[in-house]
């Protein structure tokens, strides 16, 4: 049985001569929230239409929990909650007058299937409000409402944070977060924007012209990527022995030519250099290195920004 919830083999869809998205393989891993990051244009959305069924792709398989589209589509896509363009609602009807009609629609039993929804994105302490009156952030979390209604296995959305206010954000994150947590809900979400996928994901696909360049966990990106102060000195020995025994440091790093780096102890490297210089170690460079995860990115694209 494959631990991929959701996994594409060689996913690819051309518009005319254009290659939109080029033989992508994805690999979302069970309780995951998987950030699939690229900018505006790079195939996200596209990917995600033809794993949705939106379209249909060129060439590529698409495979739910260890089960192959299209041969399983319906007892697959039970399983799953997407949202991935703008969900279309009656303005002049409140929430649950919506999801009722989404739910006959769609077949679910559960008597409460529409309050569990709109409890779950704090949706539930206005009912008579219509949605023409909701803020653009309430109708985000509606349309999470109508996507999380039948309880997914694995949730899907493009670009849920665009056009929220700061507020908005932090409440989205928080509901996501929440909804991994404690339901241990999958979830893929797509975005342009470095510093959410940061704070959301702990799994990173990075797609760039409708090519999947890496996948990576964050944690192992944040390791290959940390911030660190750099020393070049004249005995690289002394230097470590220095900052075991005197600073009681053990996350450091000995490289080529002389150069220490110590991923800690950020503002102190002026208490560093003292010491070492105090112990008849010359120091001839010092650097402090910046917080390198967007420089990453860029470079994987190959300059200019992810927005």
């Amino acid at each position: 049985m494959s631990n991929w919830v959701l996994e594409t083999k060689a996913l690819t869809r051309k518009f005319g001569k254009q290659i939109a998205v080029d033989a992508i393989n994805l690999h979302v891993p069970k309780g995951s929230i998987y950030g699939l990051l690229g900018r505006n244009g790079a195939g996200k959305t596209t990917t995600l239409r033809m794993i949705m069924g939106l379209i249909k792709p060129t060439s590529g398989e698409v495979q739910f929990f260890g089960k192959s589209l299209p041969q399983n589509t319906q007892q697959v896509y039970q399983r799953v909650g997407a949202i991935i363009e703008t969900p279309g609602f009656y303005q002049n009807l409140t929430a649950s007058e919506n999801l009722r009609i989404l739910a006959r629609l769609r077949g679910i039993h559960r008597p409460d299937a529409i309050q569990y929804a709109l409890s779950r994105v704090g949706l539930d302490k206005e009912p008579q409000k219509i949605v023409a009156q909701y803020s653009l952030g309430m109708k985000q979390r509606l349309g999470i409402a109508a996507a999380i209604m039948h309880e997914p296995e694995l949730l899907i959305l493009d670009e849920p944070i665009n056009g929220l206010d700061p507020i908005g954000i932090q409440e989205m994150r928080s509901f996501l977060i929440k909804l991994r947590t404690e339901k241990q809900v999958t979830i893929v979400i797509s975005s342009h924007i470095l510093d959410e996928i940061e704070h959301l994901a702990d799994h990173i696909g990075v797609i760039h012209q409708g090519k999947l360049l890496e996948e990576i966990t964050l944690t192992e990106l944040r390791k290959r990527n940390r911030k660190y102060l750099e020393f070049q000195v004249s005995n690289q020995n002394k230097a470590a022995l220095l900052i075991e025994q005197h600073f009681q440091i053990s996350d450091y790093e000995v490289r080529e030519n002389g150069v220490i780096r110590i991923y800690s102890h950020f503002g102190e490297e002026g208490q560093f250099n003292q010491t070492f210089v105090a112990n008849g170690i010359e120091v001839t460079r010092i650097t402090v290195s910046k917080d390198r995860l967007e420089d990453y990115f860029v470079n994987l694209i190959g300059g200019g920004s992810i927005g």
